[in-house]
């Protein structure tokens, strides 16, 4: 088992419909999907940028969460655990899109940083 990539990476927001507009508008990053008004995807050179609102606790651009991918979130929760990481939140189905399912498990660094594991199953 071995972290791969940066699959994505959360930025938190007050508004994510303007924060949208400046990211896709203003930088010219590439639109994704946007599941609800609360939550948006856009392309950065193959890594996702979710824009979303506070989930739990923080303050938005105090809560941004790093997303590795991995090949088996089963296998990575499994073998993290062991190495000592805590996890907040183990493997579980966060989405199911046309050709595929997007899975997601949550730990925290020593300084109390979301890390998200994400699996994207076909």
């Amino acid at each position: 088992m071995k972290l791969d990539t940066i699959g994505q990476i959360a930025i938190t927001v007050e508004d994510v419909p303007r924060s949208l507009g400046f990211y896709r508008d203003v930088l010219g990053l590439e639109f994704l999907f946007q599941p609800s008004a609360d939550l948006a995807f856009l392309d950065v050179g193959g890594v996702r940028l979710m824009l979303t609102v506070p989930q739990g606790a923080g303050t938005p651009g105090e809560n941004s969460v790093l997303y590795f991918r991995v090949d088996d979130i089963d296998e990575a929760h499994d073998e993290l655990g062991t190495r000592g990481a805590e996890f907040e939140r183990g493997p579980e189905r966060a989405a199911r899109l046309p050709d595929h399912e997007l899975w997601l498990a949550f730990l925290r660094d020593p300084e109390g940083n979301l890390i998200g594991l994400m699996e994207e199953r076909r």
